[in-house]
């Protein structure tokens, strides 16, 4: 009895492992020809290079789109490349969604105009760059949903640094098959150099942020490190009162120091955050 129980559990395990061996990480780079407008409302054509991560055993997944930050240096948007978030997407994938990471128009490998730039530091139009960069993500939205591997009623979106303020500023148009939005660290104008924890026109920036919360139907996640250098500790928290003030369903999340500027705590601490975010996952009904 002992040996064939014993003959069980090994062809048990071997049984896991092939399951295990055949389930992959696969990254696919697709390029996406789509029409976009900037802050001003011109329209341009602009071919959009989006990473795909997902695990090809599963036939269907709920998507998650995650979105990049900005550069105040153009030369640093020239030189992005293609955003991947290698790790951070892998660990989405195994909490069982496939992760779509768009590179933005005015960036790296997609490259053409910068739709984003809205004005001098003092006189930001924040509504108009960031539904510019939310442009970008709606665009990607509407190809997620229509693609065989995706559970097009089932996604979410993400974002860190400007990449979350956009996925806020889609988030409140209520668009179609979205359940829920990440908000890592967003925000903009920031400069840790120049002007530390005082983002540029400030005031018209707590504005727009509070008032992504009047329209937004979906349950949102804020997530800022307490020694953000762009944001510092006070504006985040303004922001997110003024959000909850307007009716959005929303947490706040402050995560602990990360080195000598938290901003970047998405990548350079994914310990932190992941416990909120599962929280977060599994409140909205997705489990591993």
């Amino acid at each position: 009895m002992k040996s064939l129980a014993c003959n069980f559990a090994i062809a048990c395990m071997t049984m896991i492992a092939a399951l295990d061996a055949a389930a992959a990480l696969r990254e696919d780079i697709v390029r996406l020809p789509v029409k976009l407008a900037d802050s001003r409302g011109a329209e341009h054509d602009v071919t959009l290079v989006v990473t795909v991560w997902r695990d090809d055993a599963r036939a269907r997944s709920p998507f998650l789109i995650l979105n990049h930050g900005r550069s105040g240096s153009a030369q640093a948007r020239e030189r992005f490349g293609r955003a991947r978030f290698t790790q951070n997407a892998a660990w989405f994938v195994e909490q069982g969604f496939a992760v779509v990471v768009p590179t933005r128009a005015g960036y790296g490998v997609t490259g053409g105009p910068d739709l984003e730039a809205a004005g001098p530091c003092a006189a930001m139009d924040f509504p108009g760059r960031f539904a510019a960069g939310a442009a970008n993500v709606e665009a990607v939205l509407r190809w997620v949903r229509a693609q065989p591997w995706a559970e097009p009623d089932r996604g979410l979106l993400a974002g860190q640094s400007f990449g979350g303020a956009s996925s806020l500023a889609l988030a409140s148009r209520d668009p179609p098959g979205i359940l829920g939005v990440v908000n890592f660290a967003g925000g903009g104008g920031g400069d840790p150099a120049a002007h530390p924890e005082e983002p540029c026109s400030a005031e018209a920036l707590a504005r727009t942020m509070s008032g992504y919360g009047s329209s937004t139907r979906v349950p949102a996640l804020w997530l800022y490190s307490e020694n953000d250098r762009y944001w510092g500790p006070r504006w985040p928290r303004l922001w997110f009162e003024g959000y909850r003030e307007r009716g959005a369903a929303a947490r706040f999340v402050a995560l602990p120091p990360s080195g000598s500027d938290g901003h970047g705590i998405f990548t350079a601490m994914p310990a932190a955050w992941q416990p909120a975010v599962l929280g977060f996952l599994r409140r909205l009904g997705f489990a591993p």
